[in-house]
């Protein structure tokens, strides 16, 4: 029997959808990886939806699944989560991971190094 009173994330002053904020977060890491959904599913022993159901909000994986996520991306659970305190989820630094993805190495390197010229 529900309570009225029950709590319920939405209700929170400051809602966050953290659902979407990891599936953007594991689309980000994933394509800086440069690898695609499938080939990222197959790999970690799933069907070959798998990651892409995960980033379109459809599953949300296990917590061992989620170890197996974050050794394959080559990233710690606590660098995966960084998006909580860095700004790397909002639309534009998606955007930009995804434009910097698709560069071949030599101009990735080039854009690092004005990333630290202009710091």
């Amino acid at each position: 029997m529900k309570t009225k009173n029950a709590y319920h994330p939405k209700r929170r002053k400051e809602y966050v959808d953290y659902e979407t904020k990891f599936a953007d977060r594991l689309a980000q890491l994933r394509l800086l990886s440069r690898v695609s959904c499938r080939e990222m599913s197959l790999a970690l022993g799933q069907c070959e939806g798998y990651v892409n159901k995960i980033e379109n909000g459809k599953t949300f994986p296990s917590l061992q699944n989620f170890f197996y996520i974050c050794d394959y991306l080559d990233v710690t659970p606590k660098e995966f989560f960084s998006f909580i305190d860095d700004g790397a989820e909002s639309p534009e630094a998606l955007r930009f991971f995804r434009l910097y993805a698709g560069l071949p190495e030599e101009r990735r390197r080039l854009l690092m190094l004005l990333a630290e010229v202009m710091q």
